[in-house]
């Protein structure tokens, strides 16, 4: 027999620092906009982005999200577009979604997975139609994301020389990307736009303009786990719309360190912190990002290891253990659970999670008190099992 005992102490290390004020990066088109707003820019992900503005701390910042509504510079995300006629073929076979499945100007969180069924990234993918796909995925896989695209149409295209797609890749200095986030984004942004937002529903994009700009894609979609909207357009027109919003009486600026937090008490994953290549869907706690009709065909990367999982579960069986010969001692694999800590100090990346004899079970990916229920949400990855 095998048993995980209940995590009931976290340890805490010193906490990485992830931001360096002093390091360079590249800017979006709304540098200038920050530091005139009062932006405290900190290098994140290779950009220069605000963590926090001089009239709000990261605090106050969050609980404005929550009752009123907060513009997020994401401009940093790359946006691609993707044409030709076999557009929703050469997608569908780099991630988990049912693409084909989606309704015209639908979208869908999604991941890029690897051969061995672990998430290279996760992603957002609107069908606009069956030959045009949008695609917002994270600044920090950027590099890959784009070799690995790029690498999947080549060997696409030398099995079946007609295949008829084309991707562009769209570099900040084009194109930025403004989130407006917060129970009163809708309000804040209808009467600037000629888009009727209440026909808008979630996960939901249409084209349409937004304070006299044309070209404006807008998706009712986010990362606080409020309602709200991600705004594409054109990089010289971004700091114009970005002022008229501000304008608006229930908008404020909100940087990087109210988006962590919003993120994570609204229970969102972060790739790279709770989420890597070594993570498969199902050990994240997303196995509904791999839909039903994906399971029945078994045609995306590593479909065998994740069904396998999904079918039997992520983690080891019984009969799996005698099957790999481990009969008592200690298993290494992959959990990743969210966990709510009541006592003490927020626990912060790189803590031990310890089981009560002690026994170290996995560490803390990501960590912060909640500001509105004031118990610490945090997610961790269990990494270790003992077979007893």
């Amino acid at each position: 027999m095998f048993t995980l005992r209940t995590a009931t102490n976290l340890t805490r290390i010193r906490p990485k620092r992830f931001f360096a004020t002093d390091a360079k990066g590249e800017v979006t088109a709304l540098y200038d906009f920050h530091v005139q707003n009062g932006g405290k820019m900190v290098n994140f992900g290779g950009f220069l982005l605000p963590v926090q503005y001089s009239n709000l701390s990261i605090v106050n910042s969050h609980l404005f999200t929550r009752k009123n509504a907060s513009l997020f510079d994401v401009s940093h995300m790359l946006q691609t577009e993707i044409r030709g006629k076999d557009c929703v073929q050469y997608f569908e076979s780099l991630c988990t979604a049912d693409v084909r499945g989606l309704n015209d100007s639908s979208a869908v969180l999604t991941v890029f997975t690897s051969e061995n069924g672990g998430i290279l990234d996760d992603l957002i993918v609107t069908k606009i139609s069956d030959d045009h796909l949008y695609v917002v995925s994270n600044a920090a896989r950027k590099n890959h994301d784009q070799k690995h695209m790029l690498n999947a149409l080549d060997s696409l295209k030398r099995s079946d020389p007609s295949v008829e797609v084309s991707v562009k890749f769209y570099e900040p200095i084009e194109r930025g990307l403004l989130a407006l986030q917060g129970p009163k984004a809708a309000e804040s942004l209808g009467n600037l736009t000629n888009v009727e937002l209440s026909k808008l529903y979630f996960m939901n994009s249409v084209s349409g303009e937004v304070a006299g700009v044309k070209g404006c894609r807008i998706t009712r979609c986010g990362y606080t786990g409020e309602d709200g909207f991600e705004i594409s357009i054109s990089a010289s027109e971004a700091s114009k719309v970005a002022t008229e919003l501000l304008n608006k009486e229930n908008v404020n600026l909100a940087g990087l360190g109210a988006r962590d937090s919003l993120r994570l008490e609204a229970g969102l994953c972060l790739y790279g912190n709770d989420i890597t290549t070594e993570t498969t869907p199902v050990e994240a706690a997303l196995t509904w990002l791999v839909a039903k009709k994906r399971r029945e065909q078994r045609n995306f990367p590593g479909a065998d290891v994740i069904l396998k999982q999904i079918k039997e579960g992520a983690l080891p069986t019984e009969s799996h253990l005698k099957d790999i010969g481990v009969a008592t001692g200690t298993l290494n694999f992959c959990l990743v659970v969210g966990l709510i800590s009541k006592d003490g100090p927020p626990a912060r990346q790189g803590a031990s999670i310890l089981a009560e004899d002690g026994q170290e079970l996995g560490k803390i990916t990501s960590g912060c008190p909640s500001l509105v229920s004031g118990v610490t949400l945090v997610w961790g990855t269990f990494q270790r099992l003992t077979v007893r």
